[in-house]
């Protein structure tokens, strides 16, 4: 029986990390020099991964992005679909799988520590940008520059700060939610 409770219980938080996500993602900022907005879906990735972890996080991302895909309006700027997915921002939303897997794997290891769980966030990140900004300049015929450009260098200051953010409070979450889990057992 109490197996069964911790598979309800993980299923529901996968389910509602992924619709925090269909909450967030949709509110963006476009840029007038870019096809990439300002979003706040990695911010929920990381939150994610504090929550989740390495595996039901990723399944939770990936949940979110088969919604976006089957047409929901829960990317960026309330847009969703296939053609979404296969436009110049659809390697980053792809890239943001290798984002909640590299972020939980730390989440998962970091023994609470914020230096490694901090480093797991910056290496997730960077790899969600290598796989969008490839995507990027492929679907727009952009030099490796004006990909980084475009995709990478204005964004930087804001993800920082969402990793920072993400850091300060992530521990605290996973505890909570810990505790609140253990307590309803």
């Amino acid at each position: 029986m109490t197996m069964k409770k911790l598979e309800i219980r993980q299923m529901t938080l996968i389910g509602l990390m992924s619709a925090l996500m269909c909450v967030a993602g949709p509110l963006s900022v476009p840029l007038p020099f870019t096809p990439v907005p300002i979003s706040l879906t990695n911010l929920i990735i990381y939150l994610t991964a504090f929550v989740l972890g390495c595996k039901s996080g990723t399944v939770s991302y990936v949940i979110y992005l088969l919604l976006g895909t089957a047409g929901l309006p829960v990317f960026s700027g309330f847009t969703g679909g296939l053609s979404k997915l296969a436009g110049p921002t659809g390697g980053y939303l792809i890239g943001f799988i290798l984002t909640a897997a590299v972020c939980g794997f730390a989440a998962d290891h970091s023994g609470g520590k914020r230096t490694i769980q901090f480093a797991g966030m910056v290496i997730g990140t960077l790899a969600a940008y290598l796989f969008g900004t490839v995507w990027l300049c492929a679907q727009m015929n952009l030099t490796p520059v004006q990909g980084l450009m475009a995709g990478v260098i204005p964004y930087l200051p804001g993800d920082l700060v969402k990793i920072i953010l993400a850091a300060a409070i992530g521990n605290s979450i996973r505890q909570t939610v810990k505790q609140t889990a253990s307590a309803s057992l």
